[in-house]
């Protein structure tokens, strides 16, 4: 269904440190760096899309942030929708929602909420029943 997510940031220095944790944590592995734009892009290691990215805005003007707004991205499994959280505040991020299930989405569902140093509004998250 998506092709990519492109988030803006202000920094690109500290977006890249904070994202390089929270991507290797899911398993996703950097596609493209490239320092003159600047942005980055990160993928599943078996399919060449969707691309998650991070970027200066291409309009020149500084990133900002939307109400409402939010990147949601699949985990294996609860425990790494845990470390992905933890990684995401000892990365420079914030606590959105901490882990844990939330029924109210559906009985599986495992999630955790979380901002990025610039303030775009993540989520990580499995579906998947919890494993003994």
């Amino acid at each position: 269904m998506l092709s990519h997510v492109f988030v803006g940031v202000t920094d690109f220095e500290r977006a890249f440190g904070f994202y390089t944790a929270l991507m290797g944590e899911l398993r996703l592995t950097l596609r493209f760096r490239d320092d003159a734009t600047p942005w980055a892009g990160w993928q599943s290691p078996d399919a060449p899309r969707p691309l998650f990215l991070v970027g200066a805005p291409f309009d020149g003007h500084p990133a900002t942030i939307g109400n409402g707004q939010m990147v949601a991205l699949l985990a294996a499994d609860r425990a790494t929708v845990d470390r992905a959280h933890a990684s995401a505040l000892a990365n420079g991020g914030t606590c959105e929602g901490p882990p844990g299930p939330r029924p109210h989405y559906h009985p599986d569902y495992h999630g955790a909420y979380f901002r990025d140093p610039d303030g775009n509004k993540l989520c990580v998250c499995c579906h998947t029943p919890p494993t003994c």
